[in-house]
């Protein structure tokens, strides 16, 4: 059995143009959802054996304050360049290359290749995850050889509007 979470980073400030796509931090709102989320999958119990993420900032700090929520250790979590604006392909490629001794996984990244990626597991359940949004799926698997997508079940699915008094 395999759980795959998909992250996507939370929202992110537009206010410095000097700064690269890469080098843009959260904004107030994504420093607000970010730790709300990962207390939420924290309660549903969703607690990746593994996170990856992308080396933006943005995404690299949605991953690290979602990791303190769930009490994963920080020294542990990765980031793997080739997730930065990937699509769905790339995804599948670092989905793919993780060692089959882990059975949950957590990759933060970007869209559109995270909605797609969704898509790829759980089809028609969004056209766009919204930023800071959660998705984890259960396959009965031994191997993360997803080129071709395994039965899945949609096991959690959250994102800030869902939250009271959003």
């Amino acid at each position: 059995m395999k759980t795959l979470t998909i992250l996507r980073h939370a929202k992110s400030s537009w206010s410095n143009v000097s700064l690269s796509d890469a080098e843009r931090p959260l904004n107030r709102r994504g420093e607000r959802d970010a730790p709300r989320m990962g207390k939420r999958m924290g309660e549903a119990g969703v607690r990746p054996a593994l996170i990856v993420s992308s080396p933006a900032v943005r995404a690299w700090t949605t991953a690290r304050i979602v990791a303190e929520q769930i009490n994963y250790p920080l020294e542990f979590l990765e980031k793997d360049p080739s997730l930065y604006l990937a699509s769905l392909d790339g995804l599948l490629d670092v989905i793919v290359a993780q060692d089959n001794t882990v059975s949950s996984l957590m990759i933060v990244g970007h869209n559109p290749g995270l909605t797609s990626l969704v898509n790829f597991f759980s089809p028609g359940l969004t056209d766009n995850l919204p930023t800071c949004g959660i998705v984890s799926v259960s396959m009965d698997t031994d191997s993360w050889d997803l080129y071709t997508p395994p039965k899945a079940s949609l096991d959690y699915y959250d994102y800030p509007k869902k939250l009271p008094g959003f």
